[in-house]
């Protein structure tokens, strides 16, 4: 068997080229050397990452959880999501996390507690978004962004996980999400 060690340390960016930059993401040209010694050329999105969180209301034998009913261009229409958002310069996947929660439903969280981190789609970016459940909800005022159009939706949690089941929530992250947090619950 060969030192996949001695490949791998080859293995990486040769040279970067960057071709766009926008305000969510800038998409580069990278020249790369791959695991078997050759090189070609790849285009990659770079994001700044991002923060997703499954917020859970009531303890006990049933929690809901707050699910957002959101327009998504990219989607062609409404699609149901946990709340999330981009990780602003410095700031930390729970801090981001507790921003986004307050921000898309009003609810503030007295426990965070972090659950995985993902890469939403490694074949053409390095976007990953850290995934945590929020417990102890206390209801506030929510300050949607101007392009953000959403309504909240608490939803029991089991019946969230039959609509990942069903087809009818396809948000990756939020699918993920989800599970994990019916995973955790089921685990205590």
């Amino acid at each position: 068997m060969a030192d996949s060690s001695a490949q791998s340390s080859a293995v990486g960016k040769v040279s970067s080229r960057r071709v766009y930059s926008g305000k969510i993401i800038s998409v580069d040209l990278d020249e790369v050397q791959f695991p078997d010694g050759t090189t070609g050329e790849l285009e990659m999105v770079r994001h700044s990452g991002a923060s997703a969180v499954a917020p859970l209301l009531g303890g006990g034998k049933e929690p809901q959880v707050v699910l957002l009913r959101q327009y998504r261009y990219a989607a062609n229409g409404y699609i149901y999501e946990v709340p999330a958002g981009r990780l602003d310069p410095g700031e930390s996947p729970e801090s981001c996390a507790s921003r986004e929660l307050k921000e898309e439903t009003g609810y503030s969280a007295a426990v965070f507690r972090k659950l995985t981190t993902i890469y939403t789609t490694p074949g053409f970016t390095d976007e990953r978004i850290h995934i945590f459940v929020a417990e102890q909800l206390t209801p506030g005022k929510s300050a949607q962004e101007r392009d953000e159009f959403l309504e909240v939706h608490p939803v029991a949690l089991s019946e969230a996980v039959e609509m990942v089941s069903a087809g009818k929530i396809v948000d990756a992250k939020t699918c993920i999400a989800l599970l994990l947090a019916e995973l955790m619950l089921n685990s205590r």
